[in-house]
Formats: C-alpha cells, structure tokens, sequence
C-alpha cells in the first residue's frame, strides 16, 4: 500500500499525517505505508474518456454531475460580480462539493476567498488546493493573493457530543484537535510560497454551548493564532477574566485524545451532518426573507388596486 505524489507539498502532507498518527500511536503495529514520487499516469480505457458528452442521459449525469457543475458556476459567475470594483472585500464560498468546484475559478479570477462551512481537514485540502490553483492562474498576478479558511469549532463538539456519547479523552476536545491541525497543516503549507499576504485560520463558532465549560475554552487553547471570530459574549467573558493568555495553538492535543480522535470519529459521517445543517441555517433565513419580501410586495400591490 502507498501514497503516491506529485509534488513536494503533498509529499510533505502525507508524511506529516502519517507522523501524527504515529506520535499519537493510534495503531498498535507501525504504519507501514510508503510514500513514493508518482511514476507514470495511466489513462482511462476510451470508453470511459468524454463520458458526459457520449452519455448525456445517464441517471448519474442528469441528476448528480451536471446539477453539480451548474452549481459551481452559479458560484463563480455571482462571486465575480459581488467582488468587481471591491479590492477589499471578501466571498464566502462554502465548503460543499459545489462551492470547492467554484474555488479555482474564482482565485484565477482574483477573487478573495473565505472558505466557510469547514469541519474537517478534507474539506481545507480541497479548498487550498483548489485556490492555490486558481491563484497561480490569476492574470494580476499574486501581489494581492489573499485566503481564509473558516473551522466551525464548536459545531464539532456539539456534534460529538450528541453523536458520539462514549467518547472519553476526546469528548469536546474533537474541534480543537481538527483546527489545531488544520492550522498546522496550513502554517507549513504556505511557509515556502513567498507571498506578500497571509493566508490564514478562522477560527469560528468559539463560543461554549455547555454552559458548565469555561467560557473562554476556545480562546484559551487556540490563542496565538491567525483569526478567531468570537460571539461578543465570548469576548465579553474573557474581558472580565482579565486573563494574559500564552500561545496554545501550537500546542498538540494530549496523545489520548488524538488517539480517540483518530479511531472514533467517522469524520466523513461527521462532515456529512454538519454540511447539511450548515446550510440549512444558512439557506433557511434566507428563504423566509424571500417569502416575507414577496408577502410584502403582494400585500402592497392589492393595496395600490383598492
């Protein structure tokens, strides 16, 4: 069994991961795994090549593929027109399938990223993949290359907690122990790329929803680092602290509660679940602003026949 690279950066991903897991010694025997430069890529047999064109009405392509790439333009073509004119301001894409897809074309286009709606490291390799892609592709160059990559910390622990009651060491230390890494990962992703800006962390959804834990729990354990977006009660809570906190981001996770993390938590299920209620607590306000604005415009409109 191996991990198979092109480059030296996913090289150094794959090596990286495999260390974490054996420093946490999450198997009893050594990982075993080879990590080798990719040889040769061998194409798919013909009948596989231009399949979408050659099979326009299969069940897949009409009702998952092509909905999906109609999705990822909608996303380009409406983060282009909120970004033109805004050399300052940011696109909130989010961490769906469709949003990913969106991701290189919008940094080619020199669209500065959020990437929102993160909760697993998957979903942050995607995503930085893809932008740095599109940013190598950008016809302004990279001077003005900026990114962000938002973890929803507490909506893991919550998910944990409700799913995942036997867990132990790791029960609500499962979102620190992702965004730690993932800020780790992203700190030796970008270190040798000799870029003007930063791309960084958010650290979002900071605030506890067990009233019994310390208020500041995850400013605490990820201070030191890139962004964290606090709920002013959140903040409110550490000024009246008054607490001199010490970097904690750099800091790994006790080695059990890796180990828990690691062996106990089925982080595609988890990703799954969240996505799907993310979106729906993006999507549902939305959707009664619509409903209530077009009640309204109903409303007036009898009225201005009466």
């Amino acid at each position: 069994m191996a991990v198979f690279y092109e480059n030296d950066d996913q090289r150094k991903v794959a090596e990286a991961y495999i260390k974490q897991l054996t420093d946490a010694k999450v198997f009893d025997d050594p990982i075993v795994t080879k990590v080798e430069k990719l040889q040769a890529f061998y194409p798919a047999e013909t009948y596989h090549q231009d399949y979408v064109r050659h099979h326009p009405n299969q069940g897949y392509i009409l009702g998952v593929a092509l909905p999906k790439v109609e999705k990822a333009k909608k996303y380009v073509e409406l983060g282009r027109k909120w970004a033109q004119g805004h050399t300052n301001r940011m696109i909130k894409v989010p961490a769906t399938a469709a949003g990913i897809d969106a991701l290189e074309d919008l940094a080619a286009a020199g669209v500065t990223i959020n990437v929102t709606l993160m909760f697993t490291e998957r979903q942050y390799r995607l995503a930085r993949d893809a932008i740095w892609r599109g940013a190598q592709r950008c016809a302004g160059g990279l001077i003005d290359f900026k990114s962000v990559y938002s973890i929803f910390i507490s909506r893991i622990d919550v998910y944990t907690g409700k799913h995942l009651p036997a867990l132990t060491a790791a029960q609500g230390q499962v979102g620190i122990a992702i965004a730690k890494h993932v800020w780790r990962e992203n700190q030796e992703f970008w270190k040798d790329k000799a870029l003007r800006l930063r791309q960084e962390i958010v650290f979002a959804s900071t605030g506890v929803k067990d009233p019994a834990e310390p208020p500041d729990k995850y400013v605490a354990a990820l201070a030191g680092s890139d962004i964290q977006t606090n709920p002013p009660a959140t903040n409110e809570a550490v000024q009246r602290l008054n607490v001199a906190y010490n970097p904690g981001v750099a800091q790994a996770p006790p080695q059990a509660v890796l180990r828990e993390v690691e062996q106990a938590v089925d982080r595609n299920e988890m990703e799954r679940v969240l996505i799907a209620e993310g979106t729906r607590k993006f999507a549902d306000p939305q959707k009664q602003l619509l409903a209530l604005i077009a009640g309204k415009r109903k409303e007036m409109g009898s009225t201005s026949r009466e």
